[in-house]
Parts: structure tokens; C-alpha cells; sequence
């Protein structure tokens, strides 16, 4: 059998530093991104007449486990609250015999900064640093098609928990990010408004207290009925500033 060996042409800089709290498809959150890309495909003419899409492919390889998992013929799909089984192909599962990834997000063009040029867009689902084979224009005549079936995935998924913050991890929320440059209390009130939990978490009631992590910060979280409430905050960023002051 033939095989194939591809380089990634980009990585991809994203608020998710840790796979929990990914959304679970793009477009769910309002996450900025940068595709941060390689040499020698840094260059803006490779890019010329992109400026007339709203919206990009990108084509990625899930990079952290599941390069060493290996794939697994059926999966329980969080969407099914992970008791349903379904095949790997019916689903987009990440353990599959070839983990590459495929998400349609927002593109706000290019621009250079210290770390080099780079595309940057928004909704992503990517968790930082993960390599990026391919961009691509989303093409709406051809992409979109209004009469296509869902499957077990027909509607987008509603908002399970309404999000409230603690005036202590507002504070901390505003120091880390006083220009909004991060959206990181958006950031951090549309991720958990979704629900990151594994689909059988309601078999454990009695845990109430989670934890996720959005650029450098430990975002602490509880749930109570359908109230989500963050009651922490905690930024390496600010830990370092506040050392060396």
C-alpha cells in the first residue's frame, strides 16, 4: 500500500492550552486564533486575492495523544452522551487511522509580528500548537449545502449553562486582560456555557467543581442545576509580574 508523508506548512496559536475546553466543532466560540506559518511558505503573495473569502479550511493533524492512541473502529460521540456507539467514520472522532482534522473558520487576514506572519482567524478548535497542513478558501456555492441530512448531529447544540462570575475572578479576568485584546471573559463565559464535561459526567452528581485552562490561566468552575459559576482565576502571567514587583 502506498504511503504518504506531508509538513506541516503553519502551527496554529489558540487560547485552548489544554484539550479540555476545546470546543468540540469550530465556530461553537468566538476563539482567536493565528496560523502561525513555516518558511518558506511566509509569504504574503501566496496569499493574494484570499482578502475577497470570509472564511478558510483549515487542514490540521491531532497532534497530542492521538498520534500514539490509535484508531478504534467505534466511538461514543459526546454529542450521544457518550453511551451511544457509533462508527469512526459516522462520527469526527479524533482516533481515527489517519488523525487529520477539518475546520471552517472566520479568516481577518494576515499580519507579521515577532514570531513571523500570520493568518489570523477566529472560531477556532484547535488546541495550541497544533500543526497545520493545508488553507484553503471556504467556497459557500460548493461547501454549503442546504439540503444536507445531520445525522445524530442535526442542530447545533444549545447552551447548557448560564455563566456567572465572581467579582474576585472578574478582577483577576480584567488584570490579565485589560485591552480585551484575549476576549478572555467571553472567551471564558462561551466555553463553559457549552459544557466542556465528558457526555457522562450526570452519572457522577456529586462532583460539582471543574477546572480548565485558556492561554496561561487556571479558569475554576462550579455547577449548580444550570448555573455554571467561576470562582477563580489564576494567571501565570500575573504570578510573574506580581513576582518581579
Amino acid at each position: 500500500m502506498t504511503t504518504y508523508s506531508f509538513a506541516p506548512i503553519a502551527t496554529a496559536r489558540t487560547p485552548f492550552t489544554d484539550k479540555f475546553g476545546i470546543p468540540r466543532q469550530p465556530r461553537l466560540v468566538d476563539a482567536p486564533g493565528r496560523i502561525l506559518l513555516h518558511p518558506p511558505y511566509d509569504r504574503a503573495e501566496a496569499f493574494a486575492g484570499l482578502e475577497g473569502f470570509s472564511h478558510v479550511w483549515l487542514l490540521w493533524v491531532c497532534h497530542a495523544d492521538c498520534l500514539t492512541a490509535g484508531w478504534k473502529p467505534t466511538v461514543r460521540p459526546p454529542r450521544l452522551g457518550g453511551r451511544r456507539t457509533v462508527g469512526v467514520f459516522a462520527s469526527r472522532a479524533p482516533y481515527r487511522p489517519n488523525p487529520i482534522g477539518l475546520s471552517a473558520v472566520a479568516q481577518h487576514g494576515l499580519a507579521a509580528d515577532a514570531d513571523g506572519l500570520a493568518l489570523h482567524v477566529s472560531g477556532v478548535d484547535l488546541l495550541d500548537g497544533t500543526p497545520v497542513l493545508d488553507i484553503k478558501p471556504y467556497v459557500p456555492y460548493a461547501d454549503a449545502i442546504a439540503e444536507a441530512a445531520g445525522g445524530f448531529a442535526h442542530a447545533e447544540p444549545a447552551r447548557r449553562f448560564h455563566v456567572r462570575i465572581t467579582d474576585a475572578a472578574a478582577e483577576a479576568i480584567a488584570a490579565r486582560d485589560p485591552d480585551h485584546q484575549l476576549r478572555l471573559r467571553r472567551l471564558i463565559e462561551q466555553v463553559i456555557a457549552q459544557d466542556p464535561r465528558p457526555g457522562y459526567m450526570d452519572r457522577y452528581p456529586e462532583r460539582n467543581a471543574f477546572a480548565l485552562r485558556l492561554y496561561d490561566c487556571d479558569i475554576r468552575w462550579q455547577v449548580d442545576g444550570e448555573t455554571a459559576l467561576v470562582t477563580e482565576c489564576i494567571c501565570s502571567a500575573l504570578a510573574a509580574s506580581s513576582h518581579k514587583s
